[in-house]
């Protein structure tokens, strides 16, 4: 059962873009309110399913969320190369 949760709760509230590439989050630390982006530059973020209109994650499912790994397989996706000295 789905239950109303306010930005002020203590929550984090995550959104996904239309691509699946970028996500933005909504944080009340209790002074005031965080805004978080990331957007990946290959690849998609890989959601657990939602049910009724939301998911609930656990820090884990959170964790492998946010390092862009499909929760499916847990498989990491390939380190970004560095750039170099010529």
């Amino acid at each position: 059962m789905w239950r109303a949760t306010y930005p002020f709760s203590g929550h984090l509230f995550i959104f996904r873009g239309k691509r699946g590439d970028y996500l933005k989050g909504l944080y009340w630390d209790g002074s005031g309110l965080w805004l978080i982006a990331k957007r990946l530059e290959k690849g998609r973020f890989v959601w657990p399913p939602i049910v009724d209109g939301a998911t609930v994650l656990t820090p884990a499912q959170f964790a492998l969320l946010a390092e862009a790994m499909d929760w499916r397989r847990t498989v990491a996706p390939p380190l970004p190369q560095q750039p170099m000295l010529v």
